[in-house]
């Protein structure tokens, strides 16, 4: 199954900026090390929103459950860096109940990476 409403998918700027790619966040700076070292920086932001809408545009849903506040999706599979690395990604999605857009909560890598 892929995730509901992909094609709508929100990854708002604050959660790239101010979380994935932030160095000093407390639960963030060690995805920011993984998203920046790979080429992903803060002044193009907009291309890890884009390759973490592709990621959930390719990959199937790998596990889904209900909330109390909605829907909590998890897509895994590879996404191409920018520096031509493939990582093995895990993004985690959210539906608000009476809601219908999907928007991203987190995304990290989840093993070994490889040059092609």
């Amino acid at each position: 199954m892929k995730l509901p409403n992909v094609q709508l998918a929100e990854v708002p700027k604050a959660k790239i900026t101010l979380y994935l790619l932030n160095p000093n966040h407390r639960s963030g700076k060690s995805k920011a090390r993984f998203f920046a070292g790979h080429g992903f920086s803060v002044e193009d932001w907009i291309a890890l929103v884009n390759a973490l809408r592709q990621h959930a545009q390719e990959h199937e849903v790998a596990k889904q459950e209900t909330t109390p506040l909605g829907m909590r999706f998890v897509v895994e599979g590879d996404m191409r860096l920018p520096d031509g690395v493939i990582a093995t990604v895990r993004s985690v999605w959210f539906i608000e109940s009476g809601e219908s857009v999907p928007c991203l909560t987190t995304a990290y890598p989840l093993r070994r990476r490889k040059k092609i």
